[in-house]
């Protein structure tokens, strides 16, 4: 046995599962649902295949384990607050950064979103963790409106605001030079100035 199999044999649960998390995620990054395979995530972690089953139960347990983590990392992400910024402010610099739109991450969730559609066990967790998301995203925009007197339909508005970002996050990864970081940022508040005001900018 190997130093580096024996450190794996001491890990928690937990720590195994974020193991195996971690493991499909790099073979998501590194070629979509083709890597993700029980031997491929297996050999990527370094433990045996049967860990998938133990920890997950399937390989659908363990993709929905994936895409449960990815929008909590992400939230605790663009809903972390910035110093001098409003909470609306303080997403938008964080959903126009490399820290939430690279090329690993971004592979990651088009492998998982193209699983959407035909995995059952996958497109319920979506129905939560995008309605979460798309909470989140309206308490914010009904706070900055609020602070300029207005009211506003926020469901709608989060709505079309999740479907600007991941346009621009899908753009930024395929071809960068075409959407930068600024244009994002613009295009951004030139889509949430009617709605919100100007929201301390």
């Amino acid at each position: 046995m190997t130093d580096a199999t024996k450190r794996k044999a001491r890990l928690s649960p937990a720590d195994r599962r974020a193991l195996l998390e971690d493991a499909a995620r790099t073979c998501m990054a590194r070629g979509g649902i083709r890597e993700f395979t029980v031997d491929k995530v297996a050999a990527e972690a370094g433990v045996s295949r049967g860990l998938i089953t133990h920890h997950f139960g399937s390989m659908d347990g363990l993709l929905v384990a994936v895409y449960q983590r990815m929008y909590r990392e992400w939230i605790e992400v663009f809903d972390a607050p910035r110093p001098g910024l409003s909470r609306i402010e303080a997403m938008v610099e964080a959903l126009v950064s490399p820290d939430l739109f690279n090329r690993d991450v971004l592979n990651i969730w088009l492998t998982l979103w193209g699983e959407i559609a035909n995995n059952p066990v996958l497109r319920a967790a979506h129905r939560n963790l995008y309605g979460d998301y798309r909470a989140t995203i309206m308490a914010a925009l009904d706070e900055a409106a609020a602070a300029n007197g207005r009211r506003i339909e926020a469901e709608t508005v989060a709505a079309a605001f999740i479907c600007l970002i991941d346009g621009f996050g899908v753009q930024r990864c395929v071809e960068p030079a075409l959407l930068t970081e600024a244009d994002a940022r613009a295009a951004c508040w030139a889509f949430l100035r009617p709605h919100i005001g100007e929201a301390g900018r």
